[in-house]
C-alpha cells in the first residue's frame, strides 16, 4: 500500500517542543491546511462545510527510528514505564501514523486552491496530511469511553505571566494564542526543575520561559 500526500498543515508550531500533546487542547491556534498540486479539485471539499469537526490522518515526519519498539515510555508515566506501543499514541510505531479532530474554522480560495483553516491542530509546521474525513458525532463520540492510564495521571496546567517585556515581540493575536500553549505546559511531564529555562519557537520567534510549582513566566529575549 502506498500513502500520497494530499496537503500539508501550516502553522505557528515551528518546532516539535510546545506542540499541544493532543488535538483540541489549544483552540486558539489557528492551522491551515494546503492541498498538494494533484489534490486541489476544489469539488473534492464538496460538502465538508456542513461539518463543524474533521478527523485529519498525518504523518509523524519528524520521527526518526530504524525499528520500532512493542513498548515505549509515555512521558505522562514519567518516561520509566513500559506501555504498550499500541496502548499509547507515541509516534514510534511500526507505521508513523497521527490521528486528529481539528475543528474547522473556515475555507478559503486561495492562489494554491481551496485551503481549510481549522483550530486545535497538534500537527507541527509542514506535517503531512494523508486523508481528511468528517467528524461523526452520533458515532465518534463516545461518552461513556474510559482513558486507561490517563485517566489516573491529573492533567498539568500552570497558571502563566508574560511581562510586557518579553511579549512586546509578538501581535496581539500571537500573544493570545501563545499564552494559551504556555497554559498547557509544554515542559516534558518528568521535568521539575525550576532553575531550568526551556526555550522553543513559536510564530517565528523564540520563546524563553521559567517554571516554580505551578507558575509559569516567560522571558525577555536573550
Amino acid at each position: 500500500m502506498e500513502l500520497n500526500i494530499i496537503a500539508r498543515i501550516e502553522n505557528d508550531y515551528t518546532t516539535k517542543f510546545g506542540v499541544p500533546r493532543q488535538s483540541g487542547l489549544v483552540e486558539e491556534v489557528l492551522s491551515r491546511i494546503v492541498f498538494t498540486p494533484g489534490y486541489r479539485a476544489a469539488e473534492a471539499l464538496r460538502g465538508v462545510e456542513g461539518f463543524s469537526h474533521l478527523w485529519l490522518i498525518w504523518g509523524f515526519h519528524e520521527a526518526k527510528q530504524e525499528d520500532w519498539h512493542p513498548t515505549v515510555r509515555p512521558p505522562r508515566l514519567g518516561g520509566n514505564i513500559r506501555i504498550g506501543v499500541f496502548a499509547t499514541r507515541s509516534p514510534y510505531r511500526p507505521n508513523p501514523l497521527g490521528l486528529s479532530c481539528v475543528r474547522l474554522a473556515g475555507i478559503e480560495k486561495t492562489e494554491r486552491g481551496m485551503t481549510l483553516l481549522v483550530s486545535g491542530a497538534d500537527l507541527m509546521n509542514g506535517t503531512p496530511i494523508f486523508d481528511i474525513k468528517p467528524y461523526l458525532p452520533q458515532s465518534d463520540c463516545r461518552p461513556e469511553a474510559t482513558g486507561g492510564f490517563t485517566d489516573e495521571k491529573e492533567k498539568r496546567r500552570v497558571k502563566v505571566a508574560i511581562p510586557e517585556e518579553a511579549g512586546r515581540r509578538f501581535s496581539p493575536e500571537e500573544l493570545e494564542a501563545l499564552r494559551a500553549v504556555l497554559a498547557e505546559d509544554p515542559r516534558p511531564a518528568y521535568q521539575e526543575d525550576p532553575e531550568r529555562i526551556y526555550a522553543f519557537e513559536f510564530a517565528g520567534k523564540r520563546v524563553r520561559f521559567r517554571v516554580i510549582g505551578e507558575q509559569l513566566t516567560m522571558l525577555p529575549a536573550e
